[in-house]
């Protein structure tokens, strides 16, 4: 089922994937640091900025299941080319937006591209990569994330705070236009998944996943994932600005320092993760998370060292469990309902992830001061569904393992 690809040629396909990555993950990540930006310039509440984040997260869990009712059908590299054009001009017009209406409507249309693209590169790395390098494989993509918080955050919060909030918007759907002219010389076409067989009705193949049990198990996992990072995500900035006392023109530090910590450690955790078994590494750096998720959600008035001092741990660990967490999840689908499977899984995190930014935002308030009262209680929420995760992962069974790794779940 994998399509074979010289080791140059592997790098220049993974490497595509991660500038992919990296626009898609810039343009949901550049939303939280914007929060007090644009709460000043929309005069909206904490609620209503939680529902300005959300919007991306629960239109992305619906057109993900759409997805799944299509992406198995047609070959990958055109599929995700389209789809991440559209993407960028659903993006262009979260910066021509006029109202904070038309601003969660611009954002639902990101959403909802985005979480089928999404679905697509963890599919891609799936049906390319053999189990035995996957896991690194997803680090290197990974790396999609360290690059947007150590460069494109910083970048864009300064294209922010020097010329106006739409501007980091345009910068994306530039980088956008971009990718999709490497994407369209480098990726390999990839039609191997496409059956002969006519389906029943286009709902056949999202069936045949549901009830396979191994599935469920895994997009519950997925699901645990999720939710134990984004009740506290999405506000760390406001939090930082309002009760740590970090000034906004110091927060592009917090990213450059987390970003440039796990470019890093994101690969280290990826090949630790192939040669001493997935669920074993993911087990221990979901546990190591748990102690930066407290510490964030309850530091008071601190000087900017003490606050990346906690952040930087943060980013690494909370974001390091994706790693092992993502092969093991990607494994767990049959090979020939991958794409199906992912959409799926897409959605159910975009749920998931809207979920826990809209349950955190009802949590937490800001009083008259300012500051953000009751954000401890979404870190206590984080750490009972990673806590959840931690227990769960071990009944999931990944079906193209490698027989030599120590990955075999216990029945």
């Amino acid at each position: 089922m994998h399509t074979h690809l010289t080791p140059q040629r592997e790098k220049y396909f993974l490497l595509t994937l991660a500038g992919i990555q990296f626009s898609h993950v810039l343009d949901f990540m550049i939303m939280m640091p914007l929060g007090p930006i644009l709460m000043r310039e929309f005069g909206i509440s904490t609620h209503e900025f939680g529902l300005l984040v959300a919007s991306y997260s629960f239109s992305a869990a619906i057109s993900g299941l759409l997805g799944a009712t299509f992406i198995d059908l047609f070959e990958r590299k055109r599929l995700l080319l389209v789809v991440f054009a559209l993407f960028g001009l659903a993006t262009l017009a979260c910066a021509l937006a006029p109202s904070y209406l038309t601003l969660i409507a611009a954002r639902g249309l990101a959403g909802a591209f985005g979480g089928v693209m999404g679905a697509l590169v963890q599919t891609m790395i799936g049906d390319t990569i053999p189990f035995a390098r996957r896991a690194r494989a997803s680090g290197t993509v990974s790396t999609a994330f360290s690059l947007s918080t150590v460069a494109g955050v910083p970048l864009s919060l300064w294209l922010a705070n020097n010329l106006q909030w739409r501007a980091p918007f345009v910068f994306i759907a530039l980088l956008v236009a971009v990718f999709i002219f490497v994407g369209s010389r480098v990726l390999p076409e990839l039609r191997h998944h496409i059956s002969a067989e006519k389906q029943a009705h286009p709902f056949s193949a999202m069936f045949a996943v549901l009830r396979d049990a191994n599935h469920l198990r895994a997009l519950l996992f997925s699901a645990l994932l999720i939710f134990s990072g984004f009740t506290v995500i999405p506000y760390i900035t406001v939090y930082a600005v309002g009760n740590v006392g970090i000034p906004q023109h110091d927060i592009p530090f917090v990213y450059l320092a987390g970003g440039a910590a796990t470019f890093f450690t994101a690969r280290i955790i990826g090949r630790w993760a192939d040669l001493h078994g997935k669920i074993r590494v993911y087990r221990l750096i979901a546990v190591a998370a748990m102690f930066p998720l407290l510490v964030v959600t309850h530091i008071g008035a601190a000087p900017l060292w003490m606050w990346l001092a906690a952040t930087t741990p943060f980013f690494i660990l909370v974001s390091g469990r994706f790693i092992p967490a993502m092969a093991i999840i990607t494994s767990s689908a049959q090979p020939r309902l991958r794409g199906t499977f992912m959409s799926l899984n897409a959605t159910v995190q975009s749920f998931a992830m809207g979920l826990a930014t809209a349950l955190g935002g009802f949590i937490i308030t800001q009083d008259s001061a300012g500051m953000v009262v009751h954000y401890q209680w979404v870190g206590y929420v984080a750490v009972a569904a990673n806590l959840l995760a931690i227990w769960f992962v071990s009944r999931i069974v990944m079906h193209d393992q490698h027989p030599n790794l120590p990955d075999v779940a216990p029945k």
